[in-house]
C-alpha cells in the first residue's frame, strides 16, 4: 500500500519511519507541501494519503483523489474540519483520524500560556537579557481561587480541568455532554452566559463547527469580565481575531494566549523570519505586550508524536486489511 504523506516535517518522517518498521506492507513517500488544489497532483499513483491540520481537503481535492483510485485519507490529528467528509463518503474514500494523541500535551500548553501571561515571563526574559532586573511592570496574580471557564470538556478539556483544579481554581465547564468524572472532581457545568460572566480565565477546548465558528466575538466578549484572560489552543476560527483586537484595545481582554489562528495555514509550521507576513491583523496582534502567540505547538511533545505515528499506522493497516476501525470518521 503506497501512501503519500503531506505537510511532512523531519520529525514526522522520523517517527513514521521508526514505527512503520514492522509494517512492511506500507510504503511511505514524504512531501513537505501541504495538500491543496495546487498540489493534489502529487497524490497520483498512491493508494492513500496522510495529511495534517492545515491541508485543504476540499470537494475538488476529494474528487481528484477518487479519480486516482485513492481509498483512504489518514489524518495525523484529531480535528477534521479541513476535510469535506460528505464528499469523501460520496466518493468512497474513508477518512481516519487520531482522536487522542496525548490530550495532556495540549492541556499543559494551555497552562504554559496562562502562566506566561499571569507572571509576564515573556517580558521578564527579554528584560533580563538586556540587563534590566527591575520588577515594575511585571506584577502578576495568583491562580489559586480564580474562576476558570473551560469551553469543551472532551479529552483535552478534561485534562485541562484536572490541571486547574490542582492549582486550587474554581472550574466552570460548558459542554453539550457533561462529564461525570469532572463533576465528581468538583467542576461545575453551567451555561455559556454564566461562564462568560464569572470566569477570570476562559480556555477554549471545543471543536470547530458551524455552531462554534467565531464563538468568541464582540457579543460574547461583552458578557465577560473586564480584563478577562482568553486562551485558545483548539482551533483558530473559534475566535474572531479582529474583534479580539478591538477588545484588547478597550481592555475587555486583559490577556490573550493563542496557539492557533484562523489564517494560520499561510504562516504556521514554516520559518517566516525572512519574510514579510502578509496579514495585518496577525501582525497587529503581535504588537500587544499582553498577547502571547505560539505556532500551533500545543501538541508537539515526543509522547504525542509517537502516539500520532502509531495510531496513523494502525489506521492504515486496518484499512488495508478491511478491518473495523473505531477511528473512522465517515463509515
Amino acid at each position: 500500500m503506497k501512501i503519500a504523506i503531506f505537510s511532512c516535517k523531519p520529525y514526522d518522517k522520523r517517527t513514521l519511519e521508526h514505527f512503520s518498521q514492522t509494517s512492511k506492507e506500507l510504503e511511505f513517500s514524504f512531501f513537505e507541501s501541504r495538500l491543496s488544489q495546487e498540489t493534489m497532483t502529487l497524490a497520483s499513483g498512491f493508494d492513500a494519503i496522510c495529511c495534517f491540520v492545515n491541508d485543504d481537503v476540499n470537494n475538488t481535492v476529494i474528487r481528484y483523489l477518487a479519480k486516482q483510485g485513492i481509498t483512504a485519507i489518514a489524518l495525523r490529528c484529531a480535528g477534521f474540519n479541513n476535510v469535506d467528509l460528505s464528499a469523501a463518503k460520496a466518493s468512497g474514500i474513508k477518512v481516519y483520524h487520531v482522536p487522542d494523541y496525548s490530550p495532556t500535551s495540549v492541556a499543559e500548553h494551555a497552562l504554559a500560556l496562562i502562566m506566561t501571561l499571569t507572571r509576564k515571563t515573556h517580558i521578564a526574559y527579554q528584560r533580563v537579557k538586556a540587563g534590566n532586573f527591575a520588577l515594575e511592570g511585571l506584577l502578576g496574580f495568583n491562580l489559586q481561587s480564580k474562576t476558570i471557564g473551560c469551553i469543551g470538556t472532551g479529552r483535552i478539556g478534561q485534562a485541562f480541568c484536572r490541571i486547574m483544579k490542582g492549582f486550587g481554581c474554581n472550574v466552570l465547564c460548558y459542554d453539550v455532554s457533561p462529564n461525570e468524572a469532572l463533576i465528581d472532581l468538583g467542576c461545575h457545568y453551567t451555561d455559556l452566559e454564566t461562564l462568560y460572566k464569572k470566569s477570570d480565565i476562559i480556555s477554549l477546548h471545543c471543536p470547530l463547527n458551524a455552531s462554534t465558528h467565531h464563538l468568541i466575538n464582540r457579543k460574547s466578549l461583552s458578557k465577560m469580565k473586564d480584563g478577562v484572560m482568553l486562551i485558545n489552543t483548539s482551533r483558530g476560527a473559534l475566535v474572531n481575531a479582529q474583534e479580539a483586537i478591538d477588545a484588547l484595545y478597550s481592555g475587555k481582554i486583559g490577556y490573550l494566549g493563542m496557539d492557533v489562528y484562523e489564517q494560520e495555514n499561510k504562516i504556521f509550521f514554516e520559518d517566516m523570519s525572512t519574510h514579510i507576513i502578509q496579514d495585518s491583523v496577525f501582525q497587529l496582534m503581535l504588537t500587544f505586550p499582553n498577547v502571547v502567540v505560539t505556532g500551533h505547538q500545543g501538541f508537539f511533545t515526543q509522547e504525542a508524536l509517537d502516539h500520532i505515528a502509531i495510531t496513523t499506522i494502525d489506521n492504515l493497516n486496518k484499512h488495508r486489511k478491511g478491518e473495523v476501525c473505531q477511528r473512522l470518521l465517515n463509515p
